[in-house]
């Protein structure tokens, strides 16, 4: 990703800030169906904070077994968020203080995030993640919760999930707005 100095952005709370509210991730790998070329799956993340083992944080996810992802232990991938992003058009600006040197723009905020896949097969790590991923986005007093569920019909679902996670190698990010 090209990024000019002035669009940096490079604090880690910022970039973790972002993926926190827009946790809907491209996730970019090579090969995919067909084995050629790129391929993206989108996929909601959980930001896991730094650790001693992950230093930089660390993504989790879940995806069907049926899914070529949950068989690419160890690709090295890249997940791209965007957040906030909007045309700008030159009529917004004091035209004639800049002596009508305007054009269009584009202003937007991203991350993208570089690391390798590590599937998880491990039942109580993805009920784990799947537990604390519906407390994320649903009411803590009256929301869904997988308890809501028949027993039998989530053990289905966690036979049929495979667990994800990628450990964060290099963050970066560009926040292009309105500078």
């Amino acid at each position: 990703m090209y990024v000019p100095a002035q669009y940096a952005e490079t604090r880690s709370e910022a970039l973790h800030a972002l993926i926190d509210r827009h946790p809907l991730g491209a996730l970019v790998r090579f090969g995919g169906e067909g084995g050629d070329g790129l391929d993206a799956d989108h996929l909601p993340f959980q930001l896991v904070p730094p650790g001693p083992a992950t230093p930089r944080g660390c993504l989790r996810a879940h995806v069907a077994r049926a899914n070529p992802l949950a068989h690419e232990d160890g690709a090295a991938v890249m997940v791209l968020f965007r957040g906030a992003a909007d045309y700008v058009s030159p009529l917004s600006y004091d035209l004639a203080a800049r002596g009508r040197r305007a054009v269009p723009t584009w202003n937007y905020e991203v991350v993208h995030v570089h690391g390798r896949l590590r599937v998880v097969d491990d039942g109580d790590w993805i009920m784990a993640h799947m537990q604390a991923a519906t407390l994320r986005r649903e009411d803590a007093q009256a929301g869904w919760r997988i308890a809501d569920a028949p027993r039998d019909y989530i053990d289905r679902l966690l036979r049929a999930t495979a667990g994800i996670e990628i450990a964060i190698e290099r963050i970066a990010g560009k926040f292009k707005m309105g500078r």
